[in-house]
């Protein structure tokens, strides 16, 4: 078997099967296996099949649109473009330090993003798989037999969503594109009638997150060979991290750690981000590599998101999470894990994390304050960095004289875990796939894999209704061996 799995010696002389699209996820995308006559597998690449372009039809417009322009690269999480945007042109504005209403009114926004975001995701997407298992019947993969199975853990997963949502609104002027976020602060504050509704909610919010939290853990601890060994493929890691070295979703600094927890650079401000990461195009997909510049774009691909946050950081700020950070890496023996399953134990941390801190901001009167918008000396460029839900999201961008846009580069979060995605879906492919008959549960396996990532795989369109799915075997001379079929 090809140990590399990515780029087969004759891919004229293989059968191809195709996972297309990729379904319980945020975006579109597909899976293409190459295998041989006798089901053993030489290639595996997760494609993204979208073209979307943000970065050129960008330039020419007034820097002041970008904030709401850029957020409609995604409906899941259109606050994360929206912050990261405003961040990047307050360096333009010269708006070196907001106001602490603004930088307050900002984390709610952004906190409360976190929140539904994080619960949008297990609930919906994933519960199913670890509920009833990779390859259970296919009529109750969905969160509609989680619902009929589990009522009180269904139900949990839409209130956690619906609060998430009422913050952005709150917070943004409504749930999805909102206009909260200005360069140089925002454009309203918190009303006391409003704080007054979020803070009925919270403390119940608060004690679902910790139901979640300890509803993954036994899940994980109910199958640790399986939970701690599933498309686990050992790699460096990378985010922000506050002024502590704490978990922080909003600021910070650059931290990238090796597969052991070493540091690789640290304390690095990321208006700089090029001097340490750089980024590589394949032929097969419209999704970049990134690397980290030391290492090489062979060896110095990363993962991000709640894996690398969690496990990056010395500590949480709030004590349920904090807590719970300590409960997982004792499980982990101390120790980083990269089994991408462990991604919804961390997810789950964080979504805890979100709604501690938002209790602590909603008892904090700057939110209620009047001093919204600040400017300074003019700028051509800026850089604005924020951790997404999928990990960490840089938007850069360069402005005339004139206030256009003549620049604008982004990396996404999922961009940023490109790499480990085709890792983990070759490394599934090689343990449950090589030499098997391909059947839809097998074929779920490699789903599960990229699902566990929470990727956008075109950061714009999602899915999370009807997606059919029909899977084809295909001889050499193009004639159709085998179909598979799902709704």
């Amino acid at each position: 078997m090809n140990e590399n799995l990515e780029t087969a010696a004759h891919p004229e002389s293989l059968r191809r099967v195709a996972i297309d699209p990729v379904s319980r996820v945020e975006g579109h995308g597909k899976v293409t296996i190459l295998l041989d006559d006798d089901n053993k597998v030489h290639q595996v690449r997760l494609h993204i099949v979208e073209f979307r372009g943000f970065e050129k039809f960008i330039q020419g417009r007034p820097y002041w649109e970008i904030p709401v322009m850029v957020q409609r690269l995604c409906g899941i999480c259109p606050v994360s473009h929206h912050l990261a945007a405003s961040k990047a042109l307050d360096q333009v504005v010269g708006a070196t330090h907001l106001t602490p209403t603004a930088e307050k009114m900002r984390r709610l926004m952004h906190y409360g993003q976190m929140l539904q975001s994080h619960a949008l995701h297990f609930f919906h997407l994933c519960s199913p798989d670890l509920l009833f298992g990779f390859d259970s019947d296919l009529t109750k993969r969905n969160i509609v037999a989680v619902a009929a199975q589990y009522p009180d853990i269904a139900r949990q997963g839409v209130l956690l969503r619906k609060f998430g949502q009422e913050v952005i609104r709150i917070t943004a002027g409504k749930r999805i594109h909102g206009t909260g976020a200005i360069p140089g602060g925002v454009n309203k504050a918190l009303t006391i009638a409003e704080r007054d509704e979020l803070l009925k909610e919270i403390y119940h919010v608060i004690g679902w997150s910790r139901d979640a939290v300890k509803l993954i853990r036994q899940v994980h601890e109910q199958d640790p060979d399986l939970y701690d060994n599933f498309g686990t493929v050992s790699s460096s890691s990378l985010s922000l991290v506050g002024a502590n070295g704490e978990l922080d979703f909003y600021h910070g600094k650059l931290r990238a750690c090796d597969a052991q927890g070493g540091k690789i650079f640290d304390g690095v401000d990321y208006r700089h981000y090029n001097d340490y990461l750089g980024e590589e195009v394949r032929s097969w997909s419209y999704m970049k590599f990134p690397f980290i510049r030391s290492l090489g774009s062979t060896d110095g691909w990363y993962k991000v998101g709640p894996l690398a946050r969690v496990q990056n950081c010395d500590h949480i700020s709030t004590p349920f999470a904090e807590h719970a950070r300590r409960d997982y890496f004792d499980y982990a023996g101390g120790r980083p894990l990269h089994a991408p399953l462990a991604y919804h134990w961390t997810r789950m941390i964080e979504m805890l994390h979100a709604a501690e801190v938002i209790k602590d901001l909603l008892h904090d009167d700057d939110l209620l304050g009047d001093q919204l918008v600040v400017q300074g000396e003019r700028q051509r460029e800026g850089v604005g960095v924020i951790e997404a839900p999928r990990g960490t999201l840089f938007h850069h961008y360069q402005v005339g004289d004139d206030d256009l846009v003549t620049m604008c580069n982004l990396i996404v979060s999922t961009t940023n875990n490109n790499q480990a995605m085709n890792e983990a879906v070759r490394q599934v492919a090689r343990r449950y796939l090589h030499g098997r008959e391909v059947t839809e549960g097998l074929l779920n396996h490699i789903e599960v894999a990229i699902r566990a990532y929470d990727p956008c795989l075109s950061c714009a369109t999602h899915a999370l209704g009807k997606m059919p799915l029909t899977v084809e075997v295909v001889e050499a001379d193009g004639r159709i061996a085998s179909s598979l079929s799902k709704a």
